[in-house]
């Protein structure tokens, strides 16, 4: 026969940690943020468990690329835009994207970041270095083939991202003099895409963000191809992203690539 006082105290002991689990549930802080491959790979994908531990606060991580971002952020269906690129480029991709900000004073930025842009090829492509003339020849279509760059004699395979405007803009701006990118040029998707594809596809190259490069791809020495990672919020930041703001310039900074 069970104990009057052992049922009442498993009874209390219950709904004490029912009670807990309701008041952690409400402590939790979600921030919804827009954001485009070089801060998704280099911070997000670094702060997010970390944070959530030290300060409560969720990250939900929409990886939109940059103009989706912003143009999320006008209708206010997220808290924060972040991308690899400086606040007046930003707005002049939207207007040439045909989506014109009315007042751009509205929009509080700041840089939370730096990336390092760089160049990823199939591991059978055994360049280990690369030049601006190189670069230029290979992501315009000029050269055809590798060994017209010092590698091998194979098809050169272009692949974009649809996703990573941002980081194909400044690459063409700092590495291409402002040539367009190859007509015949594969379309891919986000960052994690166009490496999926570049392990993939035989002589493929692509960009990507420093936070990638492992074994399983080739990342050549090439001359600096560097942007801010640039934070845009809809006037002042909320709570949360404040919070986050504060995380990612303090304890943060143990975590973030460089």
């Amino acid at each position: 026969m069970s104990k009057p006082w052992i049922s009442g105290s498993l009874k209390v002991v219950a709904a004490l940690m029912l009670l807990a689990g309701v008041a952690g549930t409400a402590l939790a802080e979600e921030v919804k943020i827009g954001a485009g491959a070089a801060a998704t790979e280099n911070i997000f994908n670094k702060i997010q468990g970390p944070m959530e531990q030290a300060n409560g606060v969720k990250l939900n991580v929409v990886s939109s690329g940059p103009i989706q971002a912003l143009k999320d952020l006008d209708a206010g269906s997220i808290d924060a835009a972040v991308a690899g690129m400086t606040f007046p480029d930003w707005i002049e991709m939207m207007k040439k994207d045909g989506y014109a900000i009315a007042d751009p004073a509205v929009y509080k930025n700041r840089v939370i970041g730096k990336d390092i842009v760089k160049v990823l090829i199939n591991k059978g492509v055994t360049v280990t270095t690369l030049s601006k003339e190189q670069l230029s020849a290979i992501f315009t279509g000029k050269a055809k083939n590798w060994s017209e760059v010092g590698g091998p004699s194979q098809p050169i395979v272009v692949i974009l991202g649809s996703k990573i405007p941002g980081t194909q803009s400044v690459f063409q701006k700092q590495a291409m003099n402002g040539e367009p990118y190859a007509s015949d040029a594969v379309q891919g998707t986000d960052a994690a895409d166009l490496k999926s594809r570049v392990i993939a596809t035989a002589g493929a190259v692509s960009l990507g963000a420093m936070a990638q490069l492992d074994g399983t791809v080739n990342a050549p020495t090439i001359p600096e191809v560097g942007r801010p990672i640039t934070l845009i919020t809809k006037g002042a930041p909320s709570p949360g992203v404040q919070k986050m703001l504060d995380f990612i310039a303090g304890p943060g900074q143990q975590l973030i690539v460089k």
